[in-house]
């Protein structure tokens, strides 16, 4: 008789990922996509990954230093253990992430909906979000059906101009000229 399949593994977000070493102590600098940037510290357990590598780290803490993170991982207590984790990408489970206020997104959530606008022509789909300081800004590229090959810029502002953000279709509407 075959084994049954295990259950399926729950979806991961990344949050930051290991950029250098700090010291001789085995301390570690993250790039995180966390705002504010110690958010990422709220996890006691990070899944690491590069390529087919993973590995579970136990955090111990961290300070912000700059735009960086300077973090103490449980067993890495020197530099050249710290140096083995260097370019892995942090995860953590997509249900670990705090519940949003209604109409609130985390930036995973929107990667990849369409995007249409008032009119129903189908600009793209949202590759990624930028952050540009006086608001985010949706990097939407074409896709199969879209009207044309152009990647727009759009600015992510509810109200303004998204119109409405529907998940179970996959559908961002957008307040927005295709000619733009």
């Amino acid at each position: 008789m075959a084994n049954a399949p295990g259950p399926a593994e729950a979806p991961r977000v990344v949050l930051g990922k290991i950029v250098s070493v700090h010291g001789v102590r085995g301390a570690v600098k993250v790039y995180s996509h966390t705002d504010p940037l110690d958010n990422v510290l709220d996890y006691a357990e990070w899944t690491l990954n590069r390529g087919s590598e993973q590995r579970t780290v136990s955090v111990l803490g961290g300070r912000v230093q700059g735009r960086v993170l300077v973090v103490n991982l449980k067993g890495i207590d020197d530099r050249n253990k710290a140096e083995e984790l260097i370019n892995f990408e942090i995860s953590v489970a997509a249900d670990a992430l705090p519940e949003l206020d209604e109409g609130d997104f985390y930036w995973h959530q929107l990667e990849g909906l369409k995007v249409v606008n008032l009119e129903g022509q189908l600009l793209g789909t949202v590759a990624h979000l930028l952050e540009t300081g006086s608001n985010d800004v949706m990097v939407v590229k074409p896709c199969a059906g879209s009207i044309d090959q152009r990647e727009r810029l759009l600015p992510y502002l509810p109200g303004q101009f998204v119109v409405q953000v529907d998940l179970e279709t996959k559908v961002i509407q957008v307040d927005w000229d295709a000619e733009f």
